[in-house]
């Protein structure tokens, strides 16, 4: 019971100090990034590859209002095929930064998640994407590590613990994905003149 009283503890710690005002940062890059019709690439390892699929699948389906302009968002951690093959090929450093090759242009938006920040393959994703002119995000804990330099956003979770980190994370996501969904039920409204259209679902 203690050491479950201890996690929720700085868990809750984790989640009071979460920095609002870059939150909302976030959200404008990426409601900017829809309305320019850019590209949004996701990116992470281990449960930040998982939250990176959260966030496409919650991105790409959950802001759909209507007939309007849709997220192009991509996780870069679904491919296992293409993932596993540049790792055996050529090194699991350049799993991300080779998807990019292949699909990034300048002005697009990549997000990188790391817990520590000092993840290799993100790193290297995220420096390719500001040598091609792209906004840069980020989401670190453990003092933001490299990560949190090289980008032109980062939130970072104040914990030196994974399980909490990886668990605000998550929390981010969800609140960018509310905040944006709202933001474009707004807009719904006042093209529609009044009908508000039902969010769908994604989980």
């Amino acid at each position: 019971m203690e050491k479950i009283r201890e996690y929720l503890l700085h868990l809750e710690m984790a989640i009071s100090t979460i920095p609002v005002d870059r939150v909302q940062k976030v959200v404008e890059y990426l409601l900017s990034a829809r309305e320019n019709d850019r590209q949004v690439f996701i990116l992470g390892n281990g449960g930040s590859a998982s939250t990176a699929s959260h966030f496409a699948c919650d991105l790409g389906k959950g802001t759909i209002h209507g007939d309007s302009r849709r997220f192009r968002v991509i996780s870069l951690t679904d491919n296992v095929a293409l993932m596993t093959a540049w790792s055996n090929d050529s090194s699991y450093d350049d799993v991300f930064k080779e998807q990019l090759e292949n699909l990034l242009v300048p002005g697009d938006l990549v997000l990188g998640i790391s817990a520590s920040g000092n993840s290799r393959n993100v790193l290297n994703a995220m420096e390719y994407a500001n040598s091609m002119g792209c906004t840069t995000i980020g989401f670190a804990g453990f003092g933001g590590g490299r990560l949190a330099d090289m980008v032109d956003e980062c939130i970072i979770v104040d914990s030196y613990r994974y399980g909490p980190v990886e668990d605000v994370h998550l929390v981010l996501e969800h609140m960018i994905s509310f905040c944006i969904t709202e933001e474009l039920a707004g807009e719904s409204v006042l093209v529609s003149g009044g009908t508000r259209d039902k969010v769908a679902a994604t989980d």
